[in-house]
């Protein structure tokens, strides 16, 4: 590894994501990480062929693999093969395996919006006026519908084992944890429900931050960024909503400077500490 390590920097800069813009992000935490490191941008489908010219590769704002499963797969199994540094780690088991946790994460009794995808399962998920239908390798809300209960148990053309079943919960407000290793960062939350990505400053309480803990725990990433989603039942009580791993939007401009200053210190550090292990 040279004196200044080198990192192939993944980022979808042209991403067009509803409410946010991803580029904004990357130019930041890029400018930051310069600092320390010698660094490249690169299209997440340019990223197979120039990654052996690096120590690492991050994976940030890459968009939904969704619209690049064939690339995305090759990706992963030739870094796998040559023992490429991938930061996230490539053994994560949230989002970045797809959205089979949801399941093992209710079976298991844990604090997760109740989820099946099988026709017999479906008799176990709370009665709702609607119910959420998602690809198990969806992101982004790409191909959510809301049906009701009939049009589920007629199964309405759905594709079973390719897609997830919840009911819709009547939350109060969605909030969101930001990790980087097992440090917690800051929390959002966005108090109007029907408009996710407004975003504001979220003070969590103990219990708050116990509940994202268990996930972050669940997941045994030992490097890397994670985000928790959750939502604040009817009761009081927090679901989680997504364990994003892959490539989690940061909001980070919806924190203080002082918090989006001290995030890109401590992934710096992060990114170290990975290199090093």
């Amino acid at each position: 590894m040279s004196a200044r390590p080198r990192l192939l920097y993944v980022t979808d800069l042209a991403y067009p994501a509803r409410g946010r813009r991803y580029c904004d992000e990357d130019i930041h935490l890029t400018a930051r990480l310069r600092e320390n490191f010698d660094l490249a941008l690169c299209h997440p489908l340019d990223a197979a062929a120039l990654m052996d010219a690096f120590d690492a590769v991050v994976v940030r704002n890459s968009g939904p693999v969704l619209g690049y499963q064939k690339e995305y797969e090759a990706f992963r199994t030739q870094a796998l093969a040559r023992g490429t540094r991938v930061y996230n780690p490539l053994h994560g088991r949230g989002d970045m395996a797809g959205k089979q946790y949801l399941l093992d994460l209710t079976a298991a009794g844990h604090p997760v919006i109740p989820t099946a995808d099988r026709p017999e399962d479906l008799h176990r998920l709370p009665e709702a006026e609607r119910y959420a239908v998602k690809p198990k390798a969806g992101a982004d809300s790409i191909g959510l519908r809301f049906v009701r209960y009939e049009d589920l148990t007629e199964l309405a053309g759905l594709a079973y084992g390719d897609v997830l079943v919840q009911p819709r919960v009547d939350f109060r407000y969605e909030v969101s944890f930001y990790f980087v290793d097992d440090l917690f960062q800051y929390a959002l939350y966005a108090p109007d429900p029907e408009r996710r990505w407004v975003l504001e400053p979220y003070e969590p309480t103990a219990d708050d931050l116990a509940f994202a803990r268990r996930f972050i725990d669940w997941n045994t990433l030992d490097h890397g960024i994670q985000r928790v989603d959750a939502c604040r039942a009817p009761g009081g009580e927090l679901l989680l909503v997504e364990l994003e791993d892959l490539n989690p939007y940061l909001s980070l401009d919806r924190v203080p400077e002082e918090t989006r200053e001290r995030f890109a210190t401590v992934l710096a550090d992060s990114l170290r500490r990975f290199l090093a292990a």
